[in-house]
């Protein structure tokens, strides 16, 4: 059995959100973005999927963890599918969360899919995070990709007409709209300097993002306060490096060229990321 289903009550007019921790999440900006959402409601179990069929445990290992009993568990990756009910929404959120899968990729995202469809999801946002050259001074830039380019535009989000490798989030996308569900995806720039520790104001740039694609309103105070205080740590930083200093202004003017043409560069660089990683 490839997905374990739970028994859950009727869902509200549901929509999903979708990231995958690994490849095309740096700073773990997307699926801290999910994970944030995950820890402001209520959290109804719908389904688990199994890794057996999806996952190469020499790739993405089990891990072994102590409990609070001083006793020891296997923790096998995985990817649930979860409701979050929030007070302040009227509808409900399905979030498709977990390592990113190593096989067979056009099964998986088919089941994924199928089930979210199953489930009465008409809209889907998916998440990524690639590392950028871009200050963490700025506002994070953030590319969109859906059958729209007018709607994404009207966001603020830089599009792409990529054609290349791509990851699962690219195979998802076409998986869901294949089965009928208006599909985007949004992608935050993470600054290669700070990659390799969460980025918090990625997180927050993304779920404002997909809450306004969404159409949903929803209180972000918390994660806001976290990327205020990331930018004001990395400022102390930047006073105690006069190399690094220098090297974000660089970053920053080169960023505003940027946002004043059409974004290509920015856009040229997600390219990059996905034929090369």
């Amino acid at each position: 059995m490839e997905l374990v289903r739970h028994d859950h009550p009727p869902l509200r007019s549901p929509a999903a959100l979708v990231a995958f921790t690994g490849w095309g999440d740096a700073g773990e900006a997307s699926s801290s973005a999910v994970e944030h959402l995950a820890g402001r409601g209520r959290i109804i179990p719908l389904a688990t999927v199994d890794p057996d069929g999806f996952f190469d445990f020499q790739v993405t290992r089990p891990v072994v963890e102590l409990t609070g009993d001083g006793t020891r568990r296997l923790v096998w990756p995985d990817v649930r599918i979860d409701a979050v009910r929030l007070e302040d929404l009227d509808r409900d959120l399905v979030l498709v969360r977990g390592a990113e899968p190593n096989v067979r990729w056009k099964a998986f995202t088919l089941l994924v899919a199928e089930t979210l469809a199953g489930l009465g999801v008409g809209t889907a946002v998916t998440l990524g995070a690639f590392i950028g050259q871009v200050p963490h001074t700025l506002p994070v830039p953030l590319i969109g990709v859906g059958a729209d380019p007018g709607r994404l535009r009207d966001r603020h989000l830089f599009t792409s007409r990529y054609e290349g490798p791509t990851g699962i989030i690219g195979a998802l996308n076409v998986a869901l709209t294949d089965v009928g569900i208006d599909t985007v995806s949004v992608w935050a720039a993470v600054p290669h300097y700070v990659s390799a520790q969460p980025y918090p104001p990625g997180a927050l740039a993304l779920l404002e993002a997909a809450m306004d694609l969404l159409g949903c309103t929803v209180e972000l105070s918390e994660l806001t306060a976290e990327a205020a205080e990331f930018r004001q740590a990395m400022d102390v930083v930047l006073e105690e490096s006069e190399g690094l200093a220098d090297y974000v202004r660089e970053l920053e003017e080169e960023a505003r060229s940027d946002a004043a043409g059409d974004g290509r560069r920015l856009v040229e660089e997600i390219e990059r990321f996905l034929r090369e990683s």
